[in-house]
């Protein structure tokens, strides 16, 4: 029998989990750990921020899922890996702290033939001196409850808003912060509800961002072909910012915030203050707090996981300039290539370097988005790594033996400009590959056949109908495998 033991429940480790399921037989035992004893769908948070869904829309309790469908569900945050096992077993182990009310602070070593990392990301608020909803001075949408009071002062501001102008900013917290289109989202849905309400005339809205231009969200932006004309999504997205009203500020790290007050660098090189009523910044990822050992208790944390605390998996780490990096360099297993029986996913697994270009301030503030690895991505990384390990398990196979590069795979994204089946807007876009090929694409990048974007009602629509889908799918419910990730 073995045992397989998923770290995290969100698209990725969720998505591996039930795919495990569906592939091994019951001997087999498929475990779930995660600090959370709910489901999030993130994409949706935006909508939560703005008042248009609940905290109940967009979170389900994953217990009766996991055990009608025969997962071993633990509520615990894994803290330390021991790949080689230790002194005591020579099996391997992850070592969890559970975090239920019964067991709390409960630590204790789960034994393991194939570990997937799908942690996700560390809200890394701390980053910025002044940011965040806990003990900082602005808002996110990051989790459900950071969204439902980002709702909450944003109808009070609404109020305001009847008498009195006020400057709102909404944008990305520090000069690595990647998920700009989740910031774009909640830009454009804030300003939607404010034009609904008759109150949009008198709020200034700014977009901050550490793209070096609008469009780029951390992809080094895209090229389209649209009625025989070649253009970018610079352009589209600047004519949107223009048609709104909505200011932008490119190029920007913030560095600290103060009540009311946003401090931000230029690359330019320019120190600048920025006036808020209301800011709902993102903040920054990094990898959980993890620790690894060596079957002697020896610290090999560095050998498993990268400095940011991502885990290294089969990409090309090895350090280059900008220029010189390449598709090639993204990984295609997700497999440690020190540990075989060792694999991460989504946000969890340490990517080789940006997709867009790393740029800094004369002082060297980093302004240099990070890639994202969010959505479609990661759900496609945590089903091929499912069906890899699954072949492992039944055949024996020595290697994995599917693959999902981001250098190859194609990603779709519908981010919402505001929500109302009648008013409500989406940009639509597409993208193949993710990560840019310019040895196969030498002109843009992408394969122009299939990248493309578009703004319009028809979007909005799509985009409530995933939210659908995707709640439907997984709840695991029948026919879920009929829906792509």
């Amino acid at each position: 029998m073995a045992r397989v033991v998923v770290l995290g429940a969100g698209v990725s480790g969720h998505t591996a989990a039930l795919y495990l399921r569906k592939k091994l037989p019951r001997e087999h035992e498929v475990v779930v750990v995660n600090p959370k004893p709910t489901y999030n769908w993130i994409p949706s948070n935006i909508w939560v921020g703005v008042g248009k869904m609940s905290h109940e829309d967009v979170v389900f309790d994953l217990a009766p899922i996991y055990a009608k469908k025969g997962v071993t569900f633990i509520q615990a945050k894994a803290f330390a890996l021991w790949p080689e096992g230790d002194e005591d077993d020579a099996r391997p182990a992850v070592e969890i702290e559970h975090t239920t009310l019964a067991r709390d602070g409960e630590t204790e070593k789960l034994r393991y033939d194939y570990v997937i990392n799908a942690t996700g990301p560390k809200l890394n608020f701390g980053a910025t001196p002044g940011l965040g909803p806990d003990g900082g001075h602005t808002l996110s949408v990051c989790t459900p409850d950071h969204a439902t009071e980002a709702s909450s002062r944003l109808a009070a501001l609404t109020e305001v808003l009847r008498t009195k102008k006020q400057r709102v900013v909404i944008g990305v917290g520090h000069g690595t912060c990647t998920c700009e289109g989740a910031a774009f989202e909640y830009t454009f849905n804030v300003e939607h509800e404010l034009r609904e309400a008759g109150v949009r005339d008198n709020a200034e809205i700014v977009y901050l961002t550490n793209e070096n231009e609008l469009g780029d969200f951390g992809v080094g932006g895209m090229q389209f072909e649209q009625n025989g004309y070649r253009t970018t999504s610079q352009l589209w997205t600047e004519s949107l910012f223009r048609e709104r009203g909505v200011k932008a500020i490119t190029g920007a790290a913030v560095t600290s915030v103060d009540k009311g007050v946003i401090h931000y660098d230029q690359l330019d090189g320019s120190h600048n203050d920025l006036e808020f009523d209301f800011a709902m910044l993102l903040p920054p990822f990094k990898g959980a707090d993890w620790k690894a050992y060596s079957k002697d208790g020896t610290d090999i944390t560095s050998t498993i996981f990268a400095p940011s605390g991502f885990l290294k998996v089969d990409a090309d780490y090895t350090p280059k300039k900008y220029p010189e990096w390449s598709a090639k360099d993204w990984p295609r297993t997700y497999q440690n290539p020190t540990y075989n029986n060792v694999f991460a996913v989504g946000i969890a697994f340490a990517p080789p370097h940006q997709i867009s270009q790393p740029r800094a301030t004369p002082d060297g503030v980093a302004v240099a988005p990070s890639p994202p690895r969010t959505g479609m991505p990661s759900g496609t990384m945590g089903k091929v790594v499912a069906m890899s390990i699954a072949d492992m398990i039944l055949t024996g196979a020595p290697a994995p033996t599917h693959s999902a590069s981001m250098a190859e795979m194609a990603a779709a994204c519908v981010a919402s400009a505001g929500h109302g089946m009648r008013t409500g807007t989406a940009a639509a876009m597409t993208m193949s590959p993710v990560v840019p090929d310019w040895e196969k694409y030498p002109e843009t990048g992408r394969n122009l056949k299939e990248t493309f974007g578009q703004v319009g009602l028809s979007g909005h629509w799509v985009k409530r109908m995933l939210h659908t889908l995707f709640i439907y799918k997984a709840k695991a419910r029948p026919g879920w495998t009929w829906i792509p990730e």
